[in-house]
Parts: structure tokens; C-alpha cells; sequence
């Protein structure tokens, strides 16, 4: 039920004072910075200076003082004294930059994803900022696409479970506790899917694929109760998400009871128009509010439009007042009412001295992200006292943050690998060569230099050689598409003459996205994917290079062996001509003729230091449906061992996918203890949707899996009835 003062302060607003409320701009409209000419940003928006007075929201409007400034001023001059909202791209991490939000999916830990989003949230709040556009919780399949890094996997159970530890991280119990800001799960719906892997280019799935893969974890984030929700660039069934009522109004608010705030992606209300969907600016306003978009944003089609749309008869008030209701309701959520500037605080915000606490678990999390890929005969750990060889473009680069970092002045300010691994020996023992670092697609670089024989020559008397490669930075993230997934060829040259040194090889990969890795795979004794980790990048990998953490990360995105295999992923339907792998002659079966179907490292696959035994498997069918399996540290080493549990509807009504995770459980296990492992299965974990998009369970066989990854898994067939 609305409060009292809101449906008050409604009462009171004329028409152009709530379709303002349901703008958001940049800050620089505000005039904060006096080298700005406002003139030619206004007569691009047809932006009257008044209106100012009464906008709802700012994008990117971040700093403490600088926020207080703007606040203050804007009360100042609104009429209604309405404070503003301030929001941002919170995207991992601020001040400190965590991990990528694809590396953090490869932890499989729920507490620590919890804790990634409470970190942010703090450091975000005390800039001033009130909303985050985060979780990202889009799940995709193509890695060509760079937004992958932003996402959390390729598996819907799993990117669900992770949105909600998420929003809970940020949002706590109460968006009026100090730390705590809203959440805006984005981007609603299918944006992950693009084809082609190209960036905003077309989304087309059918009702079931998108109901079945695409809609859980924004359904859990709702269920968690995400304070925000953002509309996709694509479109859904041929209508782009931002006019898209079937989605908007009958997905999310009728069936999911969705009662917070919607906002449109940056401009994307006036991107009907370039889709074909709208004629021009008035029916992009008419058909984003018929559809249940509360706030646009970065383009002011609802300021110039919506009164004579409303005077025309072809859009009902009662739209823009509960749209307006909700967008009130969250800045009452989050306090503002009582105080504008909520954790706004110059002081924590400008502190020179980053906080010890966040480092700590920034390098803690980095280390439980890095994904451990092969490592014959125990060429990892490393040993203290080892003379180490060092090349590569992010042997000593800082530029490993990964995009969208956080505050701007915090850019260069990652620990490098060198940095790291001379916190751990001698300096004396570390040689470097070749590490120029890798320039941007974005800027014509595409290889670094080639200093191949150099390294070589310097290197070969080292007792092992760490090559540092991959993708700059700057390549990953929105607008960071590519067709090419390889290394760059000086980086596979590296690798290779580094090779003939005859000493063990350790390839470490700093990059965004899965990258085509089968090329260095024989010439790499070990093999680390590093991701990008933030601003403890070199302590983390440091850490897990000399065995101080044991690695336990496990792939929450399949990487293929060739870009041709794209989209390749664990959780495909089933087909009428199975592939066999027993009868690789068999022609008219879905298979290629020069590559594997499965990817080169499955989803959910990660090495450790720890060896693990697993036994007894078994499933018990009685009233409750319980599979069980023991697992035992074989090795000397204690370790994290991660069990997932995956099921297969034998035969249903619509087909069903291969294999589907259900479940996961991590075990910390001493050298040679052992442990059992049950889960339970239910009803709920065995439905599916329909022919009618209804969910349902049907009785029948089902395979139920229990093992170490999506290809690794013991298997038994039961009928559940």
C-alpha cells in the first residue's frame, strides 16, 4: 500500500514534474563542471534548463562531494524537494577492484559472491552512490560476445543461485542500513544471446529456450528482492525488450510479482526507433510506458512526449503515476526522504590509504576464482628458491583490472604478476623478457613485439619459465566482440620456442572470455586461467603459484577447441542422431568431421593441487529421493573439492536437455580424509515448462549424476513417479 506522503507528494506534481521524476541523465547536465557547455547537450535532448528541477535520477553521478554538491543544489531549486537518485556501474567492485564477475561464477561460492557485492556496495555508498546496475545475470553461451565477462556463466541453476548471493550483498535487509545500496539486475531479458557473439546485434529464442535457460536467474533475483530491474538493447520475439509489454507487464510484474522499479538500458527507449518498432520519439514513449518502463534513460522522449500523448487520449495517466509511485517507494526504501545524501562521505570516500580489510579479500577471492587446467606431473606448486623465467605482455603489467573497473583513478592500480611473485622469493630469481605489453583491438594493435629469441636465449638457464598471455583489458566488456578467440600469434610463438628450453612451461591466461586454447595446450606443462582478478591480481595468482592456496576454481563457461564450435555448452538438447563416441566412423550422426563435439575444458572442470577419490555411489528411491557418494583426499595436500549434482530427463513431453546441474556442495577435505556427500531430490528439481509454457512434472526414468565436472560423472537410472 502506497504511503500516505507519496500518494501526497503525487497529488501534488503536475504532469511534466513526474515525467521528469522518470528521466535519468548524466551529471554533467547539472553544470557540476564548468568547462561543460550546456547549450548544445540541452538543444540535443530539447531539454528546457527548468526541467533540471525536477529530474529523478543520475547516471553516474559519483563521488562524495560531488554528490552532496548536486543534491544539495537540487533541493535547493525543486519545487517538491524530491532528492535524487544517484546511480552507477558497480560492476566488480570500486575502490577495490574484485574479480571479474565471470571469474567469481568459477568460484561455485555462494558466501564469497555475498561477500564480492557487500564490498562493492560499501565503497560504492560511501561515493554516494545509491543504485548499482548489477548483477549482471545474463547467461551466455558465445564467448565472441565480450560481455561474457560480466556474466557468471553458461548454466542457469548456477547463475541464479549467484544473482541472488549478489543481491543480498548489496542490498542486505534494509536499503536504509549504512553500506547497503539497491540492486538492478540486468539485462532483462536475453541480452546474452546475440548472434553471432556481435554485440546488440539480433536475439532470437524460442518461448521454451528462453523460459527454460534465460529467465531463472532473473526470476531468482526478483524472488531475492532486487530492487531494480534494466531492459535489454534486443529484442524478444521480434519486439525489443524496452517496448515489450508480454515481457514488462506479463512475465515480470504478473507472473513473477515484480513491484520495484524498471529502467531502460542508455538510450534505449529512443533505440525503438532505429529497430523499426517506432516511428519516432512519441510512439517510443507511448509504446516503452505501455510496456511498464518506469525510467528512461539518456534519452527524454517522456519529457518531450508524454503530455500530448496523455491529451491525446493514447496514453492513460494512471501508467505514469504508478510508475512514478514505485520510483518514490525506492528512494523512501533507501531513506533518502529523511537523508538525501544517505553514506555520501568525502572523507572514506578520498581516503589515499585503500582499506586493508577489502585487499585482503580481494586477494582472497582472486585466488578461489583462478581455474587450475592442467598440470602434469605436478609441475605446480612452485618452489621457493626455484629460479623463475618471466615473459609474456602480463608478466609485469598492472593493466589487469579487467573492464568496467570501477573508479576511474583506481586504473593502473592492480598488483602485477611480478609484483606478486617477488613477494614469494628472491628477486634475485626472477628474470624477465619480452613482456612489452599488448595493446588494444580498439587501437589498431593486434600482437605485441616480437622479442621471441630474446626471450629465449635469456630465459633457458631458468629452473621453470611462467608465460604470462592473452587479451588486453580493453577488449573485453560492452563493445568488445571478436571472431578471433586465439592468442595473438607472437604470444603462441612465445610459448612454443619457450618450450625448446626443455624446462617446465606454466601458461597463465589473463583474459575475459573463454580463449581458444588448444593451440599452447601440448606446449603447456601447466596451465592457469587467470581471468582478470582486480586490484590484488599479482597476491592472488602469487598465492596459488606457490601452493599458499590450493586452487579450487571450477569453469562456469565451456571452452571450445575452435571458434567453429560456437556455441558449445554442457546443457544442449538432446537430438535424433546422437553422436557416439564408441563409433567415431558413423557418418549421418550431429557430429564434425575435424573437432570434437565437447569443448576442450567442460563447464564445471578444474584441477587441484589435492587429488580426489570418488566411491559408493549410490541412489536411494523411497519417499525421499536421496544420491550419495564419498569422497576422499587421496593426496598430501588439503584441498576444496566441488560435487555437482546433474539430472537428465529421460523422456518427456518436449525434449530435454542432456544434462541440467542441480546442485553443488564444496568440501574441504584434510590429506586422506573423506567424507559423504548426499543430496536431495525433489519434485521441483524435475520440472520443466510445457508445451504451453506452464511448468510441470511429468513421471518417467531419470539419470541421476553425481561427479567432479559436467563430463565426469557416475550415473544411475530411476523411475520417479
Amino acid at each position: 500500500m502506497t504511503k500516505l506522503f507519496i500518494q501526497d507528494l503525487l497529488n501534488e506534481m503536475t504532469l511534466e514534474e513526474k515525467l521528469a521524476q522518470l528521466t535519468q541523465l548524466g551529471p554533467y547536465y547539472w553544470g557540476l563542471d564548468d568547462t561543460v557547455d550546456l547549450t548544445g547537450p540541452f538543444k540535443e535532448l530539447n531539454i528546457k534548463p527548468h526541467i533540471m528541477e525536477n529530474i529523478g535520477s543520475v547516471l553516474n553521478g559519483t563521488g562524495a562531494r560531488n554528490v552532496i554538491e548536486l543534491q544539495t543544489r537540487h533541493l535547493q531549486t525543486s519545487r517538491q524537494k524530491i532528492p535524487l537518485l544517484f546511480m552507477a556501474d558497480v560492476i566488480h567492485g570500486f575502490r577495490t577492484i574484485l574479480p571479474i564477475p565471470l571469474a567469481m561464477g568459477c568460484t561455485f561460492d555462494l558466501e564469497a559472491c555475498e561477500r564480492f557485492a557487500e564490498i562493492a556496495a560499501k565503497e560504492s555508498a560511501a561515493a554516494g552512490i545509491h543504485v548499482t546496475f548489477s548483477p549482471m545475470t545474463d547467461l551466455v553461451r558465445d564467448p565472441r560476445w565480450g560481455r561474457v565477462m560480466e556474466t557468471s556463466g553458461e548454466d542457469p541453476y548456477l547463475n541464479a543461485r549467484v544473482t541472488e548471493s549478489m543481491v543480498r550483498g548489496y542490498q542486505g535487509k534494509d536499503l536504509k542500513e549504512k553500506g547497503r545500496i539497491a540492486a538492478c539486475v540486468k539485462h532483462f531479458a536475453g541480452y546474452g544471446a546475440p548472434e553471432g557473439g556481435r554485440e546488440y546485434n539480433t536475439v532470437d529464442v524460442s518461448s521454451g529456450v528462453l523460459r527454460e535457460f534465460y529467465l531463472p536467474a532473473y526470476k531468482a533475483a526478483v524472488d531475492a528482492g532486487v530492487a531494480m530491474v534494466m531492459t535489454a538493447f534486443n529484442t524478444v520475439d521480434r519486439i525489443p525488450a524496452t517496448g515489450n509489454e508480454q515481457l514488462l507487464r506479463g512475465i515480470l510484474r504478473e507472473e513473477w510479482g515484480f513491484n520495484g522499479v524498471t529502467i531502460a538500458d542508455f538510450n534505449s527507449v529512443n533505440e525503438l526507433i532505429p529497430h523499426g518498432a517506432a516511428s519516432g520519439g512519441s510512439e517510443a514513449a507511448e509504446k516503452s510506458l505501455t510496456a511498464g518502463v518506469d525510467i528512461e534513460m539518456m534519452s527524454t522522449h517522456y519529457l518531450n512526449h508524454g503530455s500530448d500523448l496523455v491529451e491525446q487520449g493514447k496514453l492513460d495517466v494512471a501508467l505514469i503515476d504508478e510508475a512514478v509511485i514505485r520510483v518514490l517507494e525506492l528512494k523512501d526504501a533507501l531513506g533518502l526522504f529523511e537523508n538525501p545524501f544517505k553514506d555520501a562521505d568525502p572523507q572514506l570516500d578520498e581516503a589515499t590509504e585503500p582499506c586493508a580489510e577489502h585487499l585482503q579479500a580481494a586477494r582472497e577471492l582472486g585466488a578461489s576464482s583462478v581455474v587450475l587446467l592442467k598440470n602434469d606431473n605436478d609441475t605446480l606448486p612452485l618452489k621457493r628458491g626455484m629460479k623463475i623465467g618471466l615473459a609474456g605482455p602480463f608478466a609485469t603489467s598492472v593493466h589487469v583490472l579487467g573492464g568496467w573497473a570501477g573508479a576511474e583513478k583506481e586504473k593502473d592500480s592492480a598488483v602485477s604478476l611480478y609484483n606478486g611473485i617477488s613477494q614469494k622469493t628472491s628477486v634475485e630469481d626472477i628474470l624477465t623478457a619480452m613482456t612489452g605489453e599488448l595493446g588494444s583491438m580498439l587501437e589498431g594493435v593486434y600482437d605485441v613485439e616480437d622479442q621471441v629469441e630474446e626471450a629465449f636465449h635469456h630465459l633457458k638457464d631458468c629452473d621453470v619459465i611462467l608465460a604470462a598471455v592473452g587479451e588486453n583489458q580493453e577488449d573485453t566488456g560492452e563493445g568488445g566482440s571478436k571472431t578471433n578467440l586465439r592468442l595473438s600469434a607472437n604470444q603462441e610463438k612465445l610459448i612454443w620456442r619457450l618450450k625448446d628450453t626443455g624446462k617446465k612451461i606454466v601458461t597463465i591466461v589473463f583474459s575475459g572470455r573463454p580463449l581458444e586454447l588448444k593451440p599452447i595446450l601440448a606446449a603447456s606443462d601447466a596451465l592457469l586461467q587467470a581471468w582478470f582478478l582486480g586490484s590484488e591480481s599479482g597476491n592472488s595468482l602469487a598465492d596459488v603459484l606457490f601452493g599458499d592456496y590450493n586452487p579450487s576454481g571450477r569453469l562456469s563457461m565451456s571452452f571450445p577447441y575452435t571458434v567453429g564450435q560456437i556455441p558449445v555448452y554442457y546443457n544442449a538438447y538432446q537430438t535424433g542422431r546422437p553422436y557416439d563416441p564408441q563409433y567415431p566412423q558413423v557418418r549421418y550422426v550431429t557430429r564434425y568431421l575435424d573437432c570434437p563435439n565437447d569443448p576442450l575444458f567442460c563447464f564445471g572442470y578444474g584441477l587441484s593441487y589435492s587429488h580426489f577419490a570418488y566411491s559408493d555411489f549410490a541412489v536411494e528411491a523411497t519417499d525421499i529421493i536421496h544420491a550419495s557418494i564419498t569422497i576422499e583426499n587421496t593426496s598430501e595436500h588439503a584441498g576444496k573439492e566441488t560435487i555437482q549434482l546433474y539430472i537428465r530427463d529421460v523422456s518427456a513431453s518436449v525434449v530435454r536437455p542432456v544434462k541440467e546441474l542441480k546442485g553443488f556442495r564444496q568440501l574441504s577435505l584434510a590429506a586422506h580424509e573423506k567424507q559423504v556427500v548426499s543430496f536431495e531430490i525433489t519434485k521441483d528439481m524435475l520440472m520443466f515448462y510445457g508445451k504451453d509454457d506452464k511448468l510441470i512434472f511429468e513421471p518417467g526414468e531419470f539419470d541421476i549424476m553425481l561427479g567432479r565436472n559436467s563430463d565426469d560423472l557416475f550415473t544411475e537410472r530411476i523411475w520417479i513417479g
